[in-house]
């Protein structure tokens, strides 16, 4: 390569990482899209709790606590971790996400089959969650910090789709709520660690 592009891989520079121009684009247009998406987010999960009826709305609900094994919130070690290890995360979570909100969907097609706006919503939300995750590891190629390959698929599908179609129904809105809660932490995640490589300050 006879003109460096920038790499978070070498510990001994410690100089500012300078970028291609074609990179530096990618990068301003990705970190746009997770601060979009970061907007959405919030608005998808607004419209979810208000079609999912009492208790949901109320202000001194309080969710049960649940996991999903195979995905779960950025760790409080997130922001201590290497930028390109916390990028990688945000790549992993994104690569995982779109099947958990299409399961959501499809339950909340059984559950709220008059509320069409959140079913576009939930569809949406899968397919951005997959575009932002295919700019993120495309960007993490050109640093030379390329995403770890896909892995089997998360446990965390097997079990929204398998608790969705024998437990109650208030345990299948908790979920559906649970998985909408984690899209908005994972995006505004990326955009936090997108804003460190956006060169100049975020755009």
């Amino acid at each position: 390569m006879s003109q460096r592009e920038g790499s978070l891989e070498d510990p001994q520079d410690d100089s500012p990482i300078s970028f291609l121009p074609h990179l530096e684009a990618k990068i301003r247009q990705t970190h746009n899209l997770a601060r979009l998406l970061t907007k959405y987010s919030e608005q998808l999960l607004e419209e979810y709790v208000q079609q999912q009826g009492d208790p949901f709305g109320l202000p001194d609900f309080s969710p049960p606590r649940i996991s999903l094994a195979g995905l779960s919130g950025p760790a409080p070690s997130h922001a201590g971790l290497p930028l390109s290890e916390r990028l990688r995360l945000d790549a992993a979570a994104l690569s995982a996400l779109p099947a958990l909100l299409d399961a959501v969907r499809r339950r909340q097609a059984e559950l709220n089959p008059r509320a069409p706006r959140l079913l576009r919503s939930l569809e949406d939300a899968a397919r951005q969650a997959r575009a932002l995750g295919a700019a993120l590891e495309t960007v993490l190629a050109a640093l030379g910090a390329a995403a770890r390959g896909p892995g089997a698929e998360p446990t965390a599908t097997t079990t929204l789709s398998t608790t969705s179609s024998t437990a109650s129904v208030f345990s299948a809105k908790v979920l559906g709520l649970h998985v909408c809660g984690l899209y908005g932490e994972w995006v505004s995640r990326t955009e936090g660690d997108l804003s460190q490589l956006v060169p100049g300050g975020v755009a």
